[in-house]
């Protein structure tokens, strides 16, 4: 009964490994670390060109940020799964429309990163 009983426990160990995609969050950091989310080039672009904008469709954001398709979809994908942008994808005509816009967690995050940065370059120039 002892391999019996090792194998369910190895069993419930993997079960709770697993999550959904429901359960993304922003990671965990000190109070002191920078949002490594926010603090990658593109998603600084998107979650800025979202702060000053309500709704910026896909192709307005690409072109702001002279980017790719691919890089766009991949680093506005991890700003969702965070929470930080929403994403509504719509049809206009037949023609497939998606939109992005900048979810409350994303504006505190933003805030809260700007305030961060603020503080460095504070400290540097005194």
């Amino acid at each position: 009964m002892a391999k019996g009983a090792r194998k369910l426990e190895v069993r419930s160990q993997k079960l709770e490994v697993r999550s959904t995609k429901s359960d993304v969050e922003a990671p965990k950091r000190s109070p002191l670390e920078l949002d490594r989310l926010i603090h990658e080039r593109l998603r600084l672009g998107i979650i800025s060109a979202l702060a000053v904008n309500e709704r910026l469709t896909f192709s307005d954001l690409k072109r702001l940020l002279q980017t790719t398709d691919g890089n766009l979809i991949v680093h506005a994908r991890k700003l969702e799964d965070a929470q930080y942008i929403g994403c509504d994808k719509m049809f206009d005509g037949r023609v497939p429309r998606t939109e992005y816009r900048l979810t409350a967690a994303g504006r505190r995050a933003l805030e809260k990163y700007l305030g961060h940065m603020e503080a460095i370059i504070k400290a540097v120039r005194d």
